[in-house]
């Protein structure tokens, strides 16, 4: 790596179009996982891929799933089809909850249109008996999945991204608090962060972007600065403001109308803002609106979770974590350790082999291991599936380091 250089991240906040999509989707899969353990439905059993599109006054939810009965009604000729009346319920919650009121797009108002239909009968075969004929659900789905984790941070995450995340998150909740003029923010929201590395380390904040919308329409770039600066500060905590720091703060002017109204959302589409902010690599694959059979998003997390526990272990000061996958086999075809010239006393070669003696990364070992089949993952919608703290309910139960001896034991034992 090189010693000095600068890197920028950016985040963006829970009322941006694309994020409201990815909180509904997720909304859509703690739904049928409440649902599930309600009914007493085995939660394994749930399959979910839905995707969302928000625009003006309109939200779209398309996708397959397996649901409880409690989901389904049944038509004239006794045939079950998708109830869209609780999914709509929970996209309008989600919309409420965001903060949506405004004409273009009210949480009330909203037309709200349930396209979901059975899973593939296809795919299912492959994901509940493995293709391998190893006796353990397979992949729902070939793809390659990457972690990260390094130690420039308390989380163990890039500082770029995690200072852009901290912004945003200080802003939403003055804003919901209703903390002066910052009540008079809006939900949607973006920031960028460029931080000056030296030695290898973050050294300072040499740019800010942050364009948030307002919902006073007589406000100008000056007047938001003055309300924001004091969180994104805050936010900064001990990392230095360079002195020549570049701030843009609402660089177009008035942003009063946003969210869906003034550009429409997908879900999926905020896929580095979710993981590392560029500064690892990504499979590609994204996270919110599925359950956890799809490796996209399970492998993903365990991968952050591996990554994390060989940096908390002081294994390494960074480590990338590769798996790959094929649909319906159980088993990872590949596992890839880089250490980036960082290691202790380890080389990625044992690394490797301790991992394949600590976890079973077969989808079920994942989902087993991490426990995650909850209905726990709207909150995973915004601010980052990473760097999160671990919940009571089995929230982020990947950015635990409760395998570091574990990973210390294999790798004493193989020495």
């Amino acid at each position: 790596m090189r010693a000095s250089y600068q890197f920028t991240s950016e985040s963006v906040s829970e009322g941006h179009p694309d994020k409201v999509c990815d909180r509904i989707s997720d909304e859509i899969v703690d739904l049928v996982y409440r649902e599930a353990l309600k009914t007493g439905i085995d939660p394994w059993s749930v399959r979910i891929a839905c995707e969302t599109l928000a625009t003006t006054n309109r939200v779209v939810i398309a996708g397959e799933v397996r649901v409880p009965h409690s989901l389904m009604k049944t038509d004239k000729n006794g045939v079950e089809h998708i109830n869209p009346s609780k999914f709509k319920a929970a996209a309008r919650k989600a919309i409420r909850d965001i903060g949506y009121e405004q004409d273009g797009f009210h949480w009330k108002t909203a037309r709200i249109d349930v396209l979901l239909h059975s899973q593939s009968a296809d795919i299912a075969q492959g994901v509940d008996s493995a293709a391998d004929q190893q006796g353990e659900e397979g992949a729902g789905d070939q793809g390659i999945m990457f972690g990260y984790a390094c130690n420039e941070t308390p989380d163990l995450m890039p500082a770029p991204i995690y200072y852009a995340h901290k912004i945003l998150q200080l802003l939403s909740e003055a804003r919901r608090k209703g903390e002066g003029d910052a009540g008079k923010l809006g939900p949607d929201a973006k920031s960028q962060v460029t931080v000056h590395y030296v030695n290898g380390k973050p050294s300072a904040v040499t740019s800010i972007v942050l364009s948030t919308q307002h919902l006073d329409a007589s406000w100008d770039s000056a007047k938001v600065r003055s309300v924001v600066e004091p969180y994104i500060r805050e936010a900064l905590g001990d990392l230095p403001i360079a002195p020549d720091c570049k701030w843009y703060i609402n660089p177009t002017g008035k942003f009063v109308i946003g969210g869906p109204d003034g550009d429409a959302g997908l879900t999926g589409r905020k896929i580095i803002v979710d993981t590392y902010g560029g500064a690892a690599p990504h499979g590609g694959g994204a996270f919110s609106g599925k359950d956890t059979t799809k490796v996209d998003r399970s492998a993903a997390y365990v991968a952050r979770y591996l990554a994390k526990n060989v940096v908390a272990a002081g294994l390494a000061d960074r480590c990338t974590i590769q798996l790959s996958y094929a649909i319906g086999v159980a088993q990872p075809l590949s596992i890839y350790v880089d250490l980036h010239g960082t290691g202790k006393k380890v080389t990625e070669d044992q690394v490797e082999d301790a991992i394949r003696k600590v976890i079973d990364l077969s989808p079920t070992g994942i989902r087993r291991h991490l426990n995650l089949n909850k209905p726990i993952y709207a909150k995973t919608s915004s601010y980052g599936h990473f760097g999160r703290k671990p919940g009571r309910d089995g929230s982020f139960s990947w950015e635990k380091i409760d395998l570091v001896k574990a990973l210390k034991e294999a790798l004493k034992a193989s020495a």
